[in-house]
């Protein structure tokens, strides 16, 4: 069997004889009550190991390493605002969110970890098996290794699944990116008091849960591959459920169908070449003590109006991480964010209207994105940006998929987005904007092969797809 066959088939399972979906719930919440957290806003005088380098007009730790925060002056000829100034992260490390797999009975089943992040808004979150920046695996910090990281470090190639480095923040990251990996052992590995075996249908459940699967989880899981032709090899046990006229067998037959699209691969990869071509993205380095329209107190760096969001210092105890104390800096939010697709039938088969998006710290200047994202600013008060009023005034049968889902909690305090995907019927317009396009399931996971065409935020929202909901009959 091909691994997309795999992976189709442990995303079309949902029994699972070590853990059911619900009892997942509840181990997380004891996970909770076991693991102390603390996590308490300071002043910048309180920090630890970070200080403001006036000099070079950035706040940095005193290792060099992790992360600083920088200013930086944007320029483009992009949208509405064409100039301005913001504090950014800069992290050009390029971290590990590693999932590692194994096969039972013929399920390939997914490593999670019950992980707290300082930022999370309800302390323990879903998480990949390896979830740790270059800083952390090589202990800069003086604590632990991470756990499993040598099955990374060490894995041989036909081990990987998975291998892609994708983007993260462009609006609050300077160009950063992550390797999103998955490998597969034959082998028996321990699994420790804070992982569970899970299979890819059950993360797909558990994702319409409110912040329960991590931001990092849906990435990796987002770029999984089913292929164009895989329908054929589908299992027989499977068949007759794709004769089933469900949001969920559309969503698969838009993952495997390459004819009937709308815009062929190439005229889409034209579209986006031609919008990168046309825009421009000019970003120079500010010193944060400069700053246009940015103010820094001992509290906390915010925007003169309480707009977009505010660098904050914390003080952070989490019982079971490899250092389990110390401080650092976060990114606060200031409003909850909006991020939604808009699916419609073309051709037969489903499509995703998405656009083309700038954001200052995007690695090549415009990145694929969900057809409406707002995160920064109130989108109530954003009436006029494109298909926003569609996805607000969405009547309740038109939507497939409707929860809160946090962002990365390393480096956002308690920031969340409501993330919703809107299905419209034959009236909804099929001419688009420009910098918009429709394109099917099959051809976004085609983009996810390679660097820096889909955003985050597409990704984060694509992994939500379900299939179909199935009881396998097989037990280990």
């Amino acid at each position: 069997m091909s691994i997309q066959n795999d992976f189709l088939t442990s995303a079309l399972t949902d029994f699972n004889p070590f853990i059911s979906t619900s009892q997942i719930i509840d181990w997380v919440k004891k996970r909770n009550n076991a693991i102390s957290v603390t996590v308490k806003k300071i002043s910048f005088s309180k920090l630890e190991k970070w200080s403001f380098d006036e000099n070079r007009g950035l706040i940095k730790h005193i290792s060099g390493k992790f992360f600083t925060i920088e200013g930086i002056h944007v320029k483009t000829n992009w949208g509405k605002v064409k100039e301005w100034e913001q504090p950014i992260i800069n992290q050009p490390e390029i971290g590990y969110l590693g999932i590692i797999t194994k096969k039972f009975n013929g399920i390939l089943y997914f490593l999670l970890q019950a992980k707290v992040e300082p930022g999370n808004v309800n302390n323990v979150q879903l998480s990949p098996t390896l979830q740790a920046t270059r800083s952390n695996y090589s202990q800069v910090h003086q604590g632990k290794k991470p756990l499993y990281l040598e099955y990374f470090q060490n894995t041989k190639k036909d081990q990987i699944l998975l291998d892609q480095l994708q983007s993260e923040q462009g609006a609050r990251f300077l160009k950063k990116r992550n390797r999103n990996i998955i490998i597969i052992v034959n082998e028996d590995i321990p699994v420790y008091e804070d992982f569970i075996w899970v299979t890819l249908g059950q993360i797909k459940k558990l994702i319409l849960h409110n912040n329960l699967v991590n931001m990092d989880t849906r990435t990796v899981i987002s770029g999984i591959p089913f292929g164009s032709d895989i329908i054929i090899n589908v299992p027989t046990y499977l068949q007759d459920k794709l004769l089933v006229n469900s949001f969920e067998n559309r969503m698969l037959l838009s993952a495997f169908d390459n004819n009937s699209s709308l815009n062929t691969f190439d005229e889409i990869l034209n579209w986006l070449t031609a919008l990168k071509c046309r825009y421009e993205l000019e970003i120079s380095p500010v010193s944060l003590f400069d700053i246009k329209d940015w103010i820094i107190s001992d509290e906390c760096i915010y925007h003169k109006n309480n707009n977009y969001f505010k660098v904050i210092a914390a003080k952070i105890e989490i019982s079971n991480r490899e250092v389990q104390s110390w401080t650092q800096l976060l990114v606060e939010p200031l409003q909850e964010g909006l991020i939604a697709f808009i699916v419609k039938k073309i051709n037969n088969i489903s499509h995703f209207l998405v656009q083309a998006k700038l954001e200052c710290g995007n690695f090549d200047i415009l990145e694929i994105a969900p057809t409406v994202q707002c995160l920064t600013g109130s989108y109530v008060n954003s009436i006029d940006l494109p298909f926003l009023t569609d996805v607000l005034r969405a009547k309740p049968d038109h939507i497939r998929f409707d929860t809160l889902q946090s962002e990365e909690g390393g480096r956002f305090f308690r920031e969340q987005n409501r993330n919703i995907i809107i299905e419209v019927d034959d009236n909804f317009p099929l001419e688009v904007p420009e910098n918009y396009i429709w394109v099917t399931l099959n051809q976004l996971n085609t983009f996810l092969k390679f660097n820096n065409y889909l955003n985050i935020q597409a990704r984060s929202l694509l992994s939500s797809i379900n299939f179909i909901n199935i009881k396998h009959e097989n037990s280990i």
